[in-house]
């Protein structure tokens, strides 16, 4: 049956079905091609959004931008809004709605893109909240998918680390409706959320994905394609920065558990920004407190051949792109 997702937003993927994220990224991979061949495109001609920003941010803010301008779109980036000061959410929302025709995201809480969603009157597009990154987890299946010399659904993800978080939620989602095997590598207290978990095994059981939750690195990442890790710390939790150190740092992806995979070509991805050197004032200031040189992943790691984050950056430009186009665009 063809797939129609005009008008829709893009809350978190919960919400898509497999054969609508394999048609965002069908569309983010013929895109991409048409933009390293130099076609300029005219998808998104004629269209204005905005960007509704809570939390600072490099990629979210680029990739929106390039895409929207690839596509011909004309974009307003808002960081100074009055929105949950002198005008509530609601509020926020009709009003934007009148005079855009897309409105992205990104910021603390989950509830704050849904109720834009549900008052804006067009597509809302989640950037990034405390629950949720679904562009982002768009993006690493099209670097899987590129990277990979297998279907998803013949394919392993381990993820290391908080997988509680936005990226460990997501990642869960993402790889139980693609049939993805999925291995959560963590602390017991950060284990996905029961509910969730629950829900993406019923879902997990339709595509044929093995969901499993592991406290044992060695058995967890056995036979992975991909390791995947993230920031110890979100963005405004820096107060929890001694907790999650003593609880995860003999999680941090080194070169000696990517030899425990028993894959040699298992791929390194990261959503980014990451705490990988001490080029940072963040990785300065934990070192100085803490005596770590890297956090999350090593730099041999980061820096090493097996790394595909900068791949992941690109992508997310292109499936964006993908989301911008399907939901508002002229195809």
């Amino acid at each position: 049956m063809p797939v129609n997702l005009k008008g829709r937003s893009l809350i978190t993927l919960k919400d898509f079905s497999p054969a609508e994220i394999r048609y965002l990224l069908d569309l983010s991979l013929d895109l991409k091609r048409k933009k390293r061949a130099g076609i300029r495109g005219n998808l998104l001609e004629g269209r204005n959004i905005v960007l509704l920003f809570e939390k600072t941010s490099t990629r979210t803010r680029c990739a929106f931008e390039v895409a929207a301008f690839d596509e011909g779109a004309r974009v307003t980036f808002l960081t100074n809004s009055q929105m949950g000061k002198k005008e509530s959410i609601k509020d926020t929302a009709r009003v934007l709605g009148r005079m855009y025709d897309g409105i992205e995201f990104r910021g603390f809480h989950q509830e704050t893109v849904e109720e834009l969603a549900a008052h804006a009157g067009v597509p809302v597009w989640n950037g990034l909240t405390d629950l949720y990154h679904p562009t982002q987890v768009l993006a690493d299946l099209m670097t899987l998918e590129e990277m990979v010399p297998k279907p998803l659904s013949h394919m392993k993800l381990a993820y290391v680390g908080d997988a509680r978080n936005n990226m460990g939620n997501s990642l869960l989602i993402g790889c139980a409706k693609m049939g993805i095997d999925f291995t959560a590598v963590a602390p017991r207290e950060l284990f996905p959320d029961p509910a969730l978990l629950e829900e993406m095994q019923e879902v997990a059981a339709q595509s044929g994905a093995v969901i499993e939750l592991s406290e044992d690195i060695p058995r967890g990442v056995a036979g992975a394609d991909a390791i995947y890790t993230d920031v110890w710390v979100s963005m405004g939790e820096e107060e929890q920065f001694a907790r999650r150190i003593a609880l995860l740092k003999d999680y941090q992806v080194t070169s000696e558990m990517l030899e425990m995979t028993g894959n040699p070509d298992v791929l390194f991805l990261h959503c980014l920004p990451s705490f990988h050197d001490l080029n940072t004032e963040t990785g300065r200031a934990v070192h100085q407190e803490f005596g770590l040189d890297a956090m999350e992943v090593s730099d041999e790691v980061f820096e090493g051949r097996n790394s595909v984050v900068f791949d992941q950056a690109e992508n997310r430009m292109h499936t964006i792109k993908a989301v911008m186009a399907a939901s508002i665009g002229n195809l």
